[in-house]
């Protein structure tokens, strides 16, 4: 059984052998919007909970729009005319205007990355900035949540006369969805804010999960994070397979988000009767598997899926190698998960430790394997022995000595396929 993968921006070929009783699974088909123009208007001048966006400028002098980074394929360059338009007619200047790049703990963007998230046009006329968690004296302090978090936030967000996201909603594997207040935390939040909502108080929690918001503690952090440093009005769509729009949601920050959220639950979710032996993914292709940090996503939205004990196998170009620096400074280190685990249970909490944790979560209950040609073995401490340097060797590690009613399913665009068992599948989705 031949099946296309989405990886990096080509593609790859998997072929299972015909004795293996496979399926596929992708997010239920949801068509492309038939006039994204009208919606997008539609949307930002009859917006929910919220007076239109042109009225919401008269009088501001200065905006700060917040946009995703390069590895979210988030359609800036179709939605952001329509806001700069509504804030030109406002009498809003260029010069008043700051584009945002919600890089979190990310790298900065590179020309032509900004390029390719904002449009060439609005990169030559606008002021884009990455946000630089590391930076000193670029976030103001806000002070704290009620369970104690630190808030730094960007200072061009925190001084602009209107503070304006635009983003995408998809599952999240700690969030719940991203879009709408993950723009804000972590997206132009400082370091110690970023560390503090992935610290193990948040990770460990069973309901900060994929498409988890009803009493996802993480989810209630970042949104009351975002309302202290005000957050005004949002612009979040959904996509197709194909990355076309698919659904248009803006105005309060809170209710917009939400609906998008319903959205997806009704139209996306696909269910599955029962939880399979082995699980094939990719970690979704270009832009989500420039690095094997990314990765991560796709073992833990494969988890809802697989039986207790079962197989993973992603596969991720990681054309970009495996991540931050310390993200691959504690991978390459760990010989043992349980270990790291009970190392990283007290504060102080290191950068990017949140994704080895999730990891580390997953591969107790379950085998892992990956075919990631941009990553070495040695670069995976305990799990250099789970990683194939050829696609045919990590399929045939994979599906090794597997139960004679073995069941495989396939999930060719990894987490944006959006699936669940129908047993695991609480009330709070």
């Amino acid at each position: 059984m031949k099946t296309r993968f989405a990886f990096g921006k080509s593609g790859i070929e998997v072929s299972v052998p015909d004795n293996c009783a496979c399926d596929v699974i992708e997010s239920r088909a949801v068509k492309p919007l038939d006039d994204v123009n009208g919606a997008l208007q539609h949307a930002l001048d009859h917006p929910l909970a919220s007076v239109p966006l042109g009225e919401l400028a008269k009088g501001k002098k200065t905006v700060a729009i917040v946009v995703c980074d390069i590895t979210r394929p988030a359609p800036n360059s179709i939605t952001l005319p329509y806001v700069l338009d509504r804030l030109h007619r406002s009498g809003i200047s260029h010069d008043g205007i700051t584009i945002l790049i919600a890089t979190g703990l990310h790298r900065a963007a590179t020309p032509a990355e900004v390029d390719q998230i904002v449009g060439p046009a609005i990169a030559k006329s606008y002021r884009v900035i990455s946000n630089d968690a590391r930076a000193h004296g670029q976030h103001r302090y806000l002070g704290t949540t009620k369970r104690g978090t630190p808030i730094h936030i960007h200072n061009c967000l925190v001084n602009a006369d209107l503070r304006i996201t635009l983003g995408f909603i998809e599952p999240h594997l700690m969030a719940g969805y991203s879009g709408g207040r993950k723009l804000v935390v972590p997206g132009v939040a400082a370091e110690p804010t970023i560390k503090a909502i992935h610290s193990p108080m948040f990770m460990r929690e069973p309901l900060a999960t994929e498409g988890s918001i009803e009493g996802n503690p993480l989810h209630n952090e970042l949104l009351e994070i975002a309302r202290i440093a005000r957050h005004d009005f949002i612009l979040d769509v959904t996509l197709t397979r194909d990355r076309q729009i698919s659904g248009v949601f803006a105005g309060d920050p809170v209710v917009a988000h939400a609906a998008g959220v319903r959205f997806v639950q009704e139209s996306c979710l696909a269910y599955l009767d029962e939880p399979s032996d082995l699980v094939i993914t990719s970690s979704a292709g270009f832009p989500l598997d420039l690095t094997f940090y990314q990765s991560v996503k796709a073992v833990t939205a494969a988890q809802h899926l697989i039986k207790q004990g079962g197989r993973i196998l992603v596969l991720a170009e990681c054309s970009e190698g495996v991540g931050s620096t310390e993200f691959a400074t504690s991978l390459k280190k760990i010989q043992s998960f349980n270990a790291y685990l009970h190392e990283i249970a007290v504060p102080p909490v290191q950068i990017d430790q949140w994704q080895v944790e999730k990891l580390a979560l997953a591969a107790l209950r379950s085998e892992l394997f990956f075919y990631a040609p941009g990553v070495q073995a040695e670069d995976l401490g305990i799990l250099k022995n789970r990683h194939f340097s050829t696609l045919p060797d990590a399929l045939t590690a994979a599906t090794a000595d597997l139960p004679r009613r073995v069941r495989i399913l396939l999930v060719p665009e990894g987490p944006y396929t959006f699936a669940k068992v129908r047993q695991s599948i609480s009330t709070t989705q």
